[in-house]
């Protein structure tokens, strides 16, 4: 290893690996970070803390936030079977009666590797 430099050896690609990872400047970086995120964390705490009502429209921003992310999925998937409906709808009858039965079986599958992750 003739100036640092590696010679593609797995013990030398190791050491250059852990030397990276090891960095101090990078390490003191992330710490200062992580410090600086938790301070201003606390002061939103009690910000919020001090002002219940804040706190409430916050509360219900983030609500309000949610389900018209909910509600965005939702029409998301409604276009999704639409279009899908649209496509079968244009196949042959006899291509139509196939797929249809394969997308039956493929969901009916798929939501039950669903149902049994979920228990």
């Amino acid at each position: 290893m003739a100036g640092g430099g590696s010679t593609g050896e797995p013990i030398d690609v190791l050491v250059k690996s852990s030397r990276e990872l090891l960095r101090p400047e990078e390490l003191v970086r992330e710490v200062t970070r992580d410090i600086v995120k938790d301070e201003i964390r606390k002061h939103l705490e009690k910000t919020l803390r001090d002002d219940p009502k804040l706190d409430g429209d916050l509360r219900e921003a983030v609500r309000d936030l949610l389900a018209a992310r909910a509600a965005e999925y939702a029409a998301v998937l409604r276009v999704g079977t639409a279009t899908a409906r649209l496509g079968l709808a244009a196949l042959p009858p006899e291509v139509r009666r196939l797929l249809a039965k394969d997308l039956v079986d493929l969901v009916s599958k798929e939501l039950g590797a669903i149902v049994e992750r979920s228990l």
